[in-house]
Formats: C-alpha cells, sequence, structure tokens
C-alpha cells in the first residue's frame, strides 16, 4: 500500500507530532519533577535523574513521532 505524501499530509504530521510531543514533554517533566522534589535531589542528583530520564524521553518522542507520520499518510485516512 502506497503512503500518500504530500505537503497537506505532512504538514498535518508535523502538527499532530508536535502537538503530542509537546503533550509527553509535559507528563516526562511532571514526573521529573515529582521525583526529584519527592527525592530532595538538587545539583548532581537531579542531573543524573535527568540523564536517566533522557533515553526513554527520546524514545517516547521518537515513537510519538512515527505514530504520527503512519496515521496521517495512510491512504485509509484520507
Amino acid at each position: 500500500m502506497q503512503r500518500i505524501k504530500t505537503f497537506k499530509s505532512l504538514s498535518r504530521a508535523a502538527s499532530a507530532a508536535s502537538f503530542l510531543s509537546v503533550q509527553a514533554l509535559i507528563c516526562i517533566g511532571t514526573a521529573y519533577w515529582a521525583i526529584a522534589e519527592t527525592l530532595y535531589l538538587s545539583g548532581a542528583g537531579a542531573l543524573v535523574l535527568g540523564v536517566l530520564f533522557a533515553l526513554p524521553s527520546a524514545y517516547v518522542l521518537l515513537t510519538v513521532v512515527r505514530m504520527a507520520f503512519d496515521a496521517e499518510t495512510d491512504p485509509a485516512n484520507q
């Protein structure tokens, strides 16, 4: 099945990906803040926690972008 890759479908995919990415970052940031404050982390501890959150956060963002692209370029959704 051929994907529909027009300016309209790609701009919709970019819009959906940016919206969902912002929502995911808000949730991830809130979880980071809650854990850091609960454990009274500051300085190096907060930095280590941020590094631990970085890889799963990147995975979530890449998944969101891929899902938005797949959904908006699928011929069944046009």
